[in-house]
């Protein structure tokens, strides 16, 4: 497989150009003992996968970029196209092979690969065939980058996490998921467009697992600093929980009507990835609603991501939102629907 080169080479015998054509000055600043160069990796070169790379290029968050796919000429290709976009993007070494080799040193893994998920099929319906295919993934990244922190996309990501958490023997704070950042997203940018507004503006938390039983956070939604349904109520302005109730459901359904209108989604989560890393590459100890593991069981693995949590480099800590009864049973009812998977855990065969 074919990688790509920063040394420049057209001079006979392989001369090096570069020399003919730069001095070097005497008396520069030496080279910085600290900073060295960040390196991400991204396995799988789908929909998805591209989508966050070309997201990673565009935001300047990594000085390497590896990526790895089963398919070779999909590969070659994929990254050949983004290599010549480089006169328009700032300066990122991109390498592609089969081979995980190309993988060392990264900072940070992240997981795409796996099926597609088919016009209406559940998230849950993936899982036998995707931990199949994450025992030849999870095993070399771990073995090539054992400082990196590994980030899952795939789905359905809650008990994928915990498979490459298993996997990869590492430390529960150096594997997450990315959980439901993505469906807070949608959220904000739907309660958004109802109150015509800037969705940066509008903070608002969609927790437990990605997708069909994902919970609403009601008392999370402030939009510049304002809490609104406390400023509804002071100001005696009635509103509907009915309205509240179908964005909730236009979110779950998101997915699924993009999917159905395109056949895959990409360009959101593409983006909900690149934020997860910028927080922990650049450790800005953001409050996000992703997947985390606090403890080794898989039932509490599974209750624990459905809370936002502050993420940092080097930790990941869980964000105690005050919550009613109400709201602590269905979060404990989403933990519940990945219950099924979690009894064919037994056959999952991890080593260790």
């Amino acid at each position: 497989m074919h990688k790509s080169s920063s040394a420049s080479s057209f001079g006979p015998g392989g001369l090096d150009l570069s020399k003919a054509f730069f001095t070097p000055i005497s008396g520069g600043a030496p080279s910085s003992a600290t900073k060295r160069p960040t390196k991400i990796t991204v396995v799988g070169v789908g929909n998805v996968g591209m989508a966050i790379a070309q997201t990673i290029l565009t935001q300047d968050l990594a000085d390497e970029l590896a990526l790895i796919d089963a398919k070779d000429d999909k590969l070659r290709g994929e990254m050949l196209d983004l290599q010549h976009a480089a006169a328009f993007l700032p300066r990122t070494k991109i390498h592609a092979s089969i081979d995980y080799a190309i993988t060392a040193n990264s900072d940070l893994c992240i997981v795409t690969a796996g099926a597609r998920q088919n016009p209406g099929e559940s998230r849950l319906n993936l899982l036998q065939r995707n931990v199949a295919l994450f025992k030849h993934i999870v095993p070399p990244l771990a073995k090539y980058s054992p400082d990196c922190i590994i980030m899952v996309v795939s789905n359905p990501v809650d008990v994928l996490t915990y498979v490459a958490w298993r996997l990869s023997g590492f430390p529960a704070n150096r594997v997450i998921g990315s959980g439901t950042n993505l469906d807070s997203s949608r959220f904000r940018f739907l309660i958004a467009d109802h109150l015509d507004v800037n969705a940066q503006d509008v903070q608002a938390y969609i927790v437990g697992e990605h997708g069909d039983s994902s919970v609403a956070l009601w008392s999370s939604i402030s939009v510049g600093g304002v809490p609104i349904l406390s400023f509804l109520k002071r100001q005696q302005i009635a509103y509907e929980k009915e309205t509240l109730e179908n964005i909730h459901k236009e979110v779950v359904q998101s997915a699924y009507e993009v999917i159905r209108l395109k056949g895959y989604t990409s360009w959101a989560i593409g983006y909900s990835v690149a934020s997860l890393a910028w927080t922990l590459l650049r450790d800005q100890r953001r409050i996000h609603p992703s997947l985390f593991l606090q403890r080794a069981s898989m039932i509490s693995m599974v209750v624990r991501s459905s809370l936002a949590c502050r993420l940092s480099w080097a930790e990941t800590e869980s964000w105690e939102w005050p919550m009613c009864i109400s709201l602590m049973r269905k979060l404990s009812s989403s933990g519940t629907q990945l219950r099924p998977s979690l009894r064919c855990k037994a056959s999952w065969e991890f080593d260790g």
